[in-house]
């Protein structure tokens, strides 16, 4: 009896031990990671990011019969989240919801970045792009683009620009813009975009470049101007923006995007599998209509088409840095 109870305890035990294995194995099959999926996102529960990270880990979720885990490692602009992911094994378990900050602008701003983009992690998928909206102070005299441009030549190094820090997607798209409209402005960063906000709607501060989700809300109750937006065409949120390419400035381009990577050494097939699956999740109708109403545009096309477009976004940021002078803070 003691024989025969040690025999099937043994066996359950064998079982036990096994069945991680033999997940392993049917989410190989699959060609999907075993176990649940971290996805990792650099800033605090409830902002834009990790909205965008529960709506994709909730529909990748439902499609792969796998927890996906939004976890949140909030600090140095996105910065600390990447440097985390970029140490993990490339199996597909722990994923990055990726900022413009962490792959786009850090990797010219901060000489001594824990991570090479290129080096360290594996491109997924983008999931899009939104603009930056340019606006003014309801007080300021420009109601459109050339105007404004006519102010700061008027008054050179004057008209004050804020932005939410030096070094932001909102520094860097003033930046680009001075240097197409040849005009010199005093720059002011904040740390973050509700003081500079308030300082705008005060007029402290004269002009700003702002993310759609804080500045959208402040157009709509008139509480500052909206003079311009950053991508090439008018997002579908704000249909009587126009775009500063359409105002005199052709190829005018300064997005805030996302996206999802992994790390290093992920296995092609587990790579190709996974970028399929956010483009799939990318298109469907209810993941289409929130990525409208973040004014996200353009994602999804395959791990290839990302790749390509960070390297180009890093490129013209590291020159924007480098001909600005720019220096992080702290």
């Amino acid at each position: 009896m003691q024989r025969r109870t040690f025999l099937a305890a043994a066996a359950a035990s064998a079982v036990t031990l096994a069945l991680p294995s033999l997940a392993r194995a049917a989410a190989a099959s699959s060609g999907l990671p075993s176990g649940p999926v971290r996805l990792i996102v650099g800033f605090p529960a409830g902002g834009g990011t990790d909205v965008l990270a529960r709506l994709i880990g909730q529909k990748l979720a439902a499609d792969w019969g796998i927890p996906v885990i939004v976890e949140n490692r909030a600090g140095a602009a996105g910065v600390i989240a990447a440097d985390f992911v970029a140490k993990q094994p490339g199996d597909g378990n722990t994923l990055l919801l990726t900022h413009i900050n962490s792959h786009g602008i850090a990797p010219g701003l901060q000489p001594n970045l824990g991570y090479d983009v290129d080096r360290d992690f594996t491109p997924l998928a983008l999931v899009g792009k939104t603009p930056t909206v340019l606006v003014a102070n309801v007080n300021q005299p420009a109601k459109d683009l050339k105007s404004l441009v006519e102010q700061c030549k008027a008054q050179p190094g004057k008209v004050i620009f804020g932005s939410a820090g030096s070094g932001s997607a909102q520094h860097l798209a003033l930046e680009i813009f001075k240097a197409r409209a040849g005009i010199d402005v005093l720059h002011v960063p904040y740390k973050g975009s509700a003081p500079l906000m308030t300082d705008l709607m005060g007029g402290h501060v004269h002009y700003a470049f702002e993310g759609m989700t804080t500045a959208t809300p402040l157009i709509q109750s008139s509480k500052v101007r909206a003079l311009a937006q950053t991508l090439q065409t008018r997002v579908e949120s704000l249909p009587n923006v126009p775009t500063i390419a359409e105002q005199g400035y052709p190829d005018f381009e300064a997005s805030i995007w996302f996206a999802v990577d992994g790390p290093a050494g992920m296995p092609a097939p587990l790579a190709d599998r996974l970028s399929a699956d956010l483009d799939k999740v990318l298109a469907l109708p209810d993941v289409a209509e929130r990525l409208k109403q973040f004014g996200a545009a353009e994602g999804g096309g395959g791990r290839a088409r990302y790749a390509e477009f960070g390297r180009a976004e890093r490129k013209k940021f590291a020159q924007v840095i480098q001909q600005a002078n720019i220096r992080p803070e702290g």
